[in-house]
């Protein structure tokens, strides 16, 4: 019966992966994310129910628009997958079942798959604009102050933890807005340490210092393949480098969770 509990919810997760696609897409051009109906950014041709279905609809189409026959780009393919994968994987570590789902169980799954679209749309966004779109960035603080609520009046957690991040994002918040009013531009170096603090929240320091150890070592990496290359094409990359951190900081995090619950749930198995 399980199985097809886990159906579902990859079901669930290719739906919410197909929203994303949408979201990044449209939110740094200041497009509606809810009510405007999807449509061919190339020939801008108003998609059916057929063209929607996630993850299927890519394949039968072969990758292509059914109208104006421009190739669809493989990342709304591999989104979507990884969303759907996401989504299961998660729900198994958390030892979901059909059979004995408790409401906490449910508001914590919950919570995750709302901390999972911050985390894509800001990776999203950031890896096609260069950029954390600010309304995103609030988005996650809301879901953050929730969540920090829910834990202090649901499972009774030390709230002086949390205070120190409530403060933080205030002071940040404040230096950012005294930051946006002198330059007339977001900083990106404030809006990434909100978004670090926001990981930190929900996932934790220990995966956030593992996320920003395996950040740092692949742009090392990165920046040494790249100074290895052509002059012309090191000028380019150069400028295009600066401003994808919080992209690298996104999918390591995402990496560092997963292999944390999975050995904290093997290691607890151990001493059992």
């Amino acid at each position: 019966m399980d199985i097809f509990f886990y159906i579902i919810i990859f079901a669930m997760g290719i739906t919410f992966g197909s929203f994303y696609t949408l979201a990044v897409y449209r939110i740094p051009k200041g497009q509606d994310i809810t009510h405007t109906h999807s449509y061919c950014p190339n020939c801008n041709h108003k998609l059916g129910i057929l063209d929607l279905i996630p993850v299927f609809s890519y394949i039968f189409l072969g990758a292509k628009c059914r109208y104006c026959k421009q190739k669809i780009r493989p990342r709304y393919f591999i989104l979507e997958t990884i969303s759907g994968l996401f989504f299961v994987i998660v729900a198994y570590l958390m030892k979901l079942s059909i059979y004995n789902l408790q409401i906490t169980q449910i508001i914590e799954y919950a919570f995750l798959v709302l901390y999972f679209t911050f985390i894509i749309l800001v990776a999203g966004i950031d890896k096609e604009n260069r950029t954390i779109n600010k309304p995103t960035l609030m988005y996650g603080i809301i879901i953050s102050i929730m969540y920090i609520v829910y834990l202090y009046i649901i499972e009774k957690t030390s709230i002086y933890r949390y205070v120190i991040y409530l403060i933080l994002f205030i002071l940040l918040l404040i230096i950012d807005c005294f930051n946006l009013r002198k330059n007339a531009k977001d900083d990106y170096n404030y809006s990434t340490l909100i978004f670090i603090l926001v990981m930190s929240i929900f996932t934790g320091e220990y995966v956030v210092i593992a996320t920003i150890i395996t950040t740092v070592i692949s742009l090392l990496i990165n920046n040494l393949i790249i100074t290895n290359r052509k002059p012309n094409s090191v000028k380019v990359e150069k400028n295009k480098k600066i401003s994808k951190i919080a992209f690298y900081l996104s999918i390591f995090n995402i990496i560092c969770f997963v292999l944390h619950k999975i050995f904290v749930d093997f290691y607890s198995t151990q001493l059992l």
